[in-house]
């Protein structure tokens, strides 16, 4: 009798798909013994999906009565809400002079979380949507959207050639078509069908694992090797390595390399958008946290979400690894060393002898021994690092310089004059990039690597010369 509709759906049957009594449970009913020609399980399964997400069924002319019923109760609840703890968790914060109040602020609601187990933020932390970039948040076996951020998985990578120095500057004018030629900036840029690029991680099978990754195959394919807008980079500079790691398998010396920062592109931010929606349907918090509403990783959702951002994870790394092979094989070069981390994702790790999962925005992963890459500005240098572990700071370091300016505010105080100086000053080429990136829009880095000595040592620096960058104002981080 599975398919059977001749008896109504009972109200035993509503509570199991998580309907609660009230006035949307009644029109649920209602709506649902009003079908006609429908299968048992395929009006169940419809009734589900408008429970969860009600949006997406307001224009329904079946199904957009209940649809209104159930966020008109949503609403009301969300009144109810219970307030978070007063007291927030206790959190370490590195170089706490250089950082504004508004990230401060963010921090504090984030460590008073029901689920907040421990938290530190960086020197080069400033104000996000949820955790502040630069915020580190460690809770239990659950996982928050914009914790991780929109660009998940927003990565650098670092390769070191066999080019001499003095090449840089003899064929300047060569490096710079290449760039040009290899890459592509900006929200919403891509490459065209006959351009496209190839790589293992398009055969990956998370792909199939949901409608919502199938759908996405296709956009990733076509900005494979892409860089999106805003502060994201590939850029020929000199490395001065003058501490040996085994790790690389390098003497101390000065290299040409190439450095680059970006992430998944828009596969990321449509999961991210997704995910943090559904998250605020399931999770309803106090306004003020509105944005750190998480999901269980016990849930099926959670798993999903867990999945999607594992998979643009990988996607953002096989971007680097396209932008890389291009550069290299355009060169001539052979990658003496590559080095890579991610800095806006989450891990499953031992914290404290826990599992924890562990949200790094903004943040470079520097446990015992971890090589990572900390990028200053276009005129500032980078350091590429060896972790130490640190538990107050959650095994994390910074990942950047840090913004002193907000986008805006770059834009009307610094001149494309005053921009230009600067880059003469330092010798530096750039290719794109608009007045909201700006170095003077940056912290200092030095000040920023002063402030978080106790979590990493520097093994070399990195010093930009040939920069290319979004020039249409676009922004993805």
């Amino acid at each position: 009798m599975e398919h059977d509709t001749s008896y109504p759906v009972s109200g035993e049957e509503l509570k199991k798909l998580g309907f609660a009594p009230g006035r949307a449970f009644g029109i649920a009913l209602e709506t649902a013994n009003g079908q006609h020609g429908q299968t048992r399980n395929g009006i169940l399964l419809l009734l589900e999906k408008v429970r969860k997400h009600p949006m997406d069924f307001i224009d329904n002319p079946v199904f957009g009565k209940l649809a209104s019923a159930l966020i008109e109760e949503a609403e009301r609840h969300r009144h109810q809400i219970p307030p978070l703890p007063e007291q927030a968790r206790p959190y370490t914060v590195y170089g706490p002079e250089h950082i504004e109040p508004g990230a401060r602020g963010q921090m504090d609601i984030a460590m008073r979380l029901p689920i907040a187990i421990g938290g530190a933020l960086m020197p080069d932390a400033h104000q996000g949507y949820g955790l502040p970039i630069g915020g580190v948040l460690a809770t239990e076996n659950t996982v928050i959207p914009y914790g991780v951020g929109v660009d998940i998985g927003c990565r650098m990578a670092l390769s070191v050639y066999d080019i001499p120095e003095r090449y840089l500057n003899a064929q300047r004018a060569v490096l710079q078509r290449e760039l040009v030629a290899h890459t592509r900036f900006g929200a919403g840029k891509g490459f065209k069908h006959r351009e496209r690029a190839d790589h293992d991680v398009l055969d990956d099978p998370l792909f199939r694992s949901s409608s919502l990754l199938s759908n996405l195959k296709d956009k990733a394919w076509e900005q494979l090797g892409s860089s999106g807008g805003g502060n994201h980079f590939v850029e020929f500079g000199v490395l001065d390595l003058h501490e040996e790691d085994p790790a690389l398998g390098l003497q101390s010396g000065r290299y040409v390399a190439l450095l680059s920062h970006s992430g998944s592109r828009g596969l990321g931010a449509t999961v991210a958008n997704h995910f943090t929606k559904l998250a605020k349907e399931l999770c309803p918090l106090p306004r003020e946290a509105q944005n750190l509403a998480y999901l269980d990783l016990d849930s099926e959702e959670g798993q999903a979400y867990w999945t999607a951002m594992t998979l643009a994870g990988r996607y953002a790394s096989a971007n680097h690894d396209v932008i890389h092979t291009k550069m290299a094989a355009a060169l001539g070069a052979t990658v003496l060393a590559k080095v890579e981390n991610h800095h806006n994702f989450a891990w499953k790790e031992d914290w404290n002898g826990r599992e924890v999962i562990i949200h790094r925005k903004g943040a470079t992963p520097a446990g015992k021994g971890v090589l990572g890459i900390i990028p200053g500005s276009m005129t500032a240098p980078g350091f590429l690092v060896r972790g130490k572990g640190a538990a107050l700071s959650l095994n994390s370091a910074a990942h950047g310089a840090g913004r002193q300016m907000s986008r805006s505010q770059a834009a009307k105080r610094i001149s494309r004059a005053d921009m230009q100086a600067v880059l003469k000053q330092h010798g530096v080429t750039l290719l794109g990039a608009g007045l909201d990136e700006a170095p003077m829009a940056y912290k200092d880095i030095h000040t920023v690597m002063g402030a978080q000595t106790e979590l990493v040592t520097t093994l070399a620096s990195f010093t930009p010369k040939i920069v290319r960058m979004a020039d249409d104002g676009s922004r993805e981080d």
